[in-house]
């Protein structure tokens, strides 16, 4: 049994990804070829927002914002601690300093009112400057944009929507990735829509900044390629993972997100009445990037994560530490927040396997082994 089973999703694609390929060989244009182009415009469509501008790496897309936004030394960005590295990791790369919030239970996801206290904090101590937000959708559902958006607007800040988990997730009717004043995204080959390497992408709908991603992405170029009009990034998605991506995408929104969001609905349901499962609140849905359940503390997750194993189950853990307990962050100040439940989720947080292409067999397996050792 797959944590992701790329290889049988390879079988059932093809036909379709190898003709994909073989047209980018044939036509030997390895760098912006049309298929990014087109990739590019299929994204925007289904996201809902004006500009996609694609990239190297998911970190990358949160890079480039940043780097759009001039966000650097003395700025303060908020993230949440339960998250990728990447989503501080970029804030502290631009020279700017993450400022944790702390997680809500149900959703994993940012904790509005913690975000606001720190916002606060920050302000009262006045060493930073309070720039921007980074939502992070995890485990493939969208934070809560009504209050962080509302919280956003109150102090003047930019929302970073990091979407590397969230994509075809939704939020009242809107995609993930549409949230953010820009938004980032990764196809990375574990993700909801992943690529054969790396990638990512940046939304927004704002032209003057979709203007300066576009040059970041390629060293900072002007109107002409050796005309460095600022200084930048070598951050550009290849042809061959674009093609890949163009026959994925299609897939994805042909059946892949609603056979991932039914084998969702069957873990829930049983296995709702012995651990802890995900909650999606009324309005949203997930992309479904992981699904991560809570046992009772870490005796119990180790227990069971062992039995899965012994049994031929892989499962994983996302994540084991917070952003405040990383090596790199130590001595960060974190503005009296004590990260309650990022610190109890970390010890108690399983993530089983899932994809659209997961048996039904399968499935049946691992939660029959999980109702066995809770």
């Amino acid at each position: 049994m797959q944590f992701r089973d790329l290889k049988r999703q390879y079988q059932a694609l093809k036909p379709g990804i190898d003709e994909a390929v073989s047209q980018v060989l044939e036509a030997s244009s390895y760098i912006s070829g049309r298929q990014v182009d087109e990739l590019e415009e299929a994204l925007a469509e289904y996201v809902g927002m004006k500009h996609c501008i694609s990239c190297g790496n998911g970190t990358d897309a949160l890079t480039l914002a940043l780097m759009a936004w001039n966000i650097g030394e003395g700025d303060a960005v908020f993230v949440p601690d339960f998250t990728f590295f990447a989503s501080a990791e970029t804030v502290a790369f631009q020279g700017a300093t993450p400022v944790f919030t702390d997680i809500l239970e149900d959703t994993f996801n940012m904790d509005p009112d913690s975000l606001e206290r720190v916002i606060q904090a920050v302000q009262a101590e006045g060493k930073l400057t309070p720039r921007a937000v980074v939502t992070v959708d995890l485990f493939g559902l969208p934070a809560d944009y009504g209050r962080i958006r509302a919280i956003a607007d109150k102090y003047g800040l930019y929302i970073l929507e990091d979407a590397a988990q969230g994509f075809g997730g939704t939020y009242y009717g809107r995609r993930a990735g549409s949230f953010g004043d820009i938004a980032a995204t990764s196809f990375f080959p574990a993700k909801p829509l992943g690529c054969y390497g790396v990638g990512g992408a940046v939304f927004t709908n704002q032209d003057e900044w979709a203007a300066l991603l576009k040059s970041y992405r390629v060293h900072g170029k002007g109107s002409d390629k050796y005309d460095n009009v600022r200084v930048g990034i070598n951050s550009r998605l290849d042809t061959i993972q674009a093609a890949v991506l163009q026959v994925k995408l299609k897939a994805f929104k042909d059946y892949e997100l609603a056979d991932t969001d039914a084998t969702a609905a069957k873990y829930t349901e049983g296995l709702k009445d012995c651990v802890k499962v995900p909650v999606i609140p009324e309005g949203l849905s997930s992309g479904w990037a992981q699904y991560s359940i809570l046992l009772k503390d870490e005796k119990e997750r180790g227990e069971v994560q062992s039995y899965l194993k012994e049994n031929g189950v892989p499962s994983m853990i996302y994540y084991q530490r917070g952003m405040h307990q990383q090596t790199a962050f130590k001595g960060y100040h974190f503005y009296g927040e004590q990260f309650p439940v990022t610190l109890s989720v970390c010890s108690r947080v399983l993530s089983l396997p899932l994809c659209p292409y997961l048996t039904d067999e399968d499935q049946q397996k691992v939660i029959r082994l999980i109702r066995e050792k809770v």
